[in-house]
């Protein structure tokens, strides 16, 4: 077999072997990499690419040292879930760079790090001012966890009092032109619903390229032609200001009445009326 042939079979091979011990070695290598990980990442690479071009190399020695190299750490991964010890030497604990607004310089010079790039990791999380953070903490894969001081948090509907429905996942009803029919069933809906609504809409099924379908009922298009612009769907913003206007129209039959007993009727009802709107509200006005 020629050389450049045998190059090619042992680096197809390595490569398969590479890929069967990364899926063994699990997403955490990916997602967390602390210094074990990769020191093992780089050394598994340098075994795969020393294989597959020495060729004098017996190429199941290159093997036998990728599956040592795999077994190691997962050795010690159930060794970390078993002991807190073996896990905080293993994996290390998080440096607090940022503590009560005030930067922990003694901290920063144990990690390494400079205020320069403290600053630049702040950025990334949308704090400019170290003085909005409330707690900074570098992570052990190496990167920088910020929580901002209450005042410079983010409005979310709990913090203003509202409760919100659990949202259902988006179901998509059209990829590439033909319908899903097991998404539609999912979301408890039928061709004829959705030909109903992209009637609604104007466009024909084989026009659009993704329709998806959210927890709401309401249809979202994208053509294939990006210049054809589509209505979005209003539905919950039409009942919304129709429940709002029947709202104020009663409270003005309510003033303008001077019978008693109609003015009372009108208050009653807007009394009822804004008790369903306060309800409605959370899944009309997202």
């Amino acid at each position: 077999m020629p050389i450049w042939m045998q190059v090619v079979v042992r680096s197809v091979a390595a490569l398969a072997v590479l890929f069967l011990m990364t899926r063994l070695l699990g997403k955490k290598q990916l997602s967390q990499l602390n210094f074990f990980h990769y020191i093992v990442g780089i050394t598994i690479g340098e075994v795969a690419g020393f294989i597959s071009l020495e060729i004098e190399g017996h190429f199941m020695h290159g093997v036998a040292a990728m599956l040592v190299w795999t077994l190691i750490p997962l050795a010690f991964e159930w060794l970390s879930m078993k002991s807190k010890h073996v896990r905080k030497w293993f994996d290390g604990e998080g440096t607090v760079l940022i503590k009560d607004g005030k930067v922990l310089e003694d901290n920063l010079k144990k990690a390494m790090f400079t205020s320069d790039e403290l600053l630049e990791e702040l950025r990334k999380k949308n704090a400019f001012r170290f003085a909005d953070v409330e707690f900074a903490v570098l992570e052990t894969d190496g990167k920088v966890s910020v929580m901002l001081t209450q005042e410079n948090q983010p409005l979310t509907p709990k913090s203003l009092g509202l409760k919100m429905p659990n949202e259902q996942e988006p179901q998509t009803v059209i990829m590439d032109g033909e319908i899903m029919d097991e998404p539609l069933a999912t979301a408890g809906l039928s061709r004829g619903w959705l030909a109903a609504e992209l009637d609604k809409l104007g466009v024909a099924q084989e026009n659009v390229y993704l329709a998806q379908v959210d927890g709401y009922g309401e249809l979202t298009v994208d053509l294939y032609d990006d210049q054809i612009k589509t209505p979005m769907p209003s539905e919950r913003a039409v009942l919304w200001a129709t429940l709002r206007k029947c709202e104020a129209d009663l409270e003005l039959f309510s003033l303008a009445t001077d019978d008693a007993k109609a003015k009372h009727s009108y208050e009653r009802s807007v009394k009822t009326l804004k008790s369903i709107v306060k309800q409605v509200e959370p899944y009309l006005t997202r």
